[in-house]
């Protein structure tokens, strides 16, 4: 493994330092989240983690830079990377801070995931590190709930929680059939959504499979209102999912990071 490199996870209000250490067996895998401060930007609340993370020793030049940010899904037969900040600016216009387009390519997907970064955040990470790769939070989530599809036969939906929002998606003949964000902090919400996109799949109630995953919020009354429903609605155990590797067992980890430091992208 890598053991130079850092993995950081930013989100609207979130930050976290994660590094592989792989002379240490007991942990392996070192979680450091930073308490964001609300009086302050996000660049400002960078800046100051650069000059307080213990993790962040001076000879790390390098970074992978795990973004959880609105995101367009493009079929990669239409993506042209000369049209990608016209199209991002459109569907997810931002109103006063300049920012950044970043692509990642989907291929087992046939899919181009479109995200943006605030042009100031941008330059205090590339001020810190030499490298740097972006990954949105959602294509490792993608990629590994895409390939766990293949098991069984019967139609399923995915959805992940986090950050407040609920992302829902499926997937048919290596696409997506179906793939959208919703707010839901709520559980009511996040019940209404479900059983709504449900609905507009045509999915049937005694057989296809629903899957959720992440900071799901009222959990223990969630889960028993969706069985009411929908015969085969199951939480993801990210354990036994990902085999007990190292990162499942670090409290606090939200999925994506999870599964990237342990699928990959």
């Amino acid at each position: 493994m890598e053991n130079r490199k850092m993995t950081i996870r930013l989100g609207k209000s979130s930050l976290s330092f994660t590094m592989h250490d792989a002379a240490n067996t007991e942990r392996p895998i070192i979680f450091e989240p930073y308490i964001v401060r609300g009086g302050i930007s996000m660049t400002a609340n960078l800046r100051e983690a650069f000059k307080s993370v213990e993790l962040l020793t001076p000879d790390i030049r390098r970074c992978q830079l795990l973004v959880d940010t609105p995101s367009i899904l493009v079929p990669i037969e239409q993506f042209e990377e000369d049209d990608m900040e016209t199209i991002l600016n459109h569907a997810l216009p931002m109103k006063s801070a300049k920012r950044i387009v970043h692509y990642n390519v989907l291929p087992n997907l046939k899919t181009v995931c479109l995200f943006g970064i605030v042009k100031e955040v941008q330059g205090a990470i590339d001020d810190r590190f030499d490298d740097v790769q972006f990954i949105h939070a959602m294509v490792p989530v993608w990629n590994h709930l895409h390939q766990r599809s293949f098991t069984g036969h019967r139609n399923k939906l995915y959805a992940y929680f986090h950050n407040k929002h609920l992302d829902v998606f499926s997937f048919q003949q290596n696409r997506f059939k179906f793939c959208n964000t919703f707010e839901a902090s709520h559980a009511h919400d996040a019940l209404y959504f479900l059983l709504y996109v449900w609905k507009q799949l045509h999915l049937e109630a005694e057989h296809d499979e629903l899957h959720i995953v992440g900071n799901i919020p009222e959990q223990d009354w969630l889960v028993p209102e969706l069985k009411r429903y929908l015969q085969k609605a199951y939480v993801i155990n990210s354990s036994a999912d990902f085999q007990q590797a190292p990162s499942t067992k670090i409290a606090g980890m939200p999925y994506d990071l999870m599964t990237l430091l342990t699928k990959g992208r």
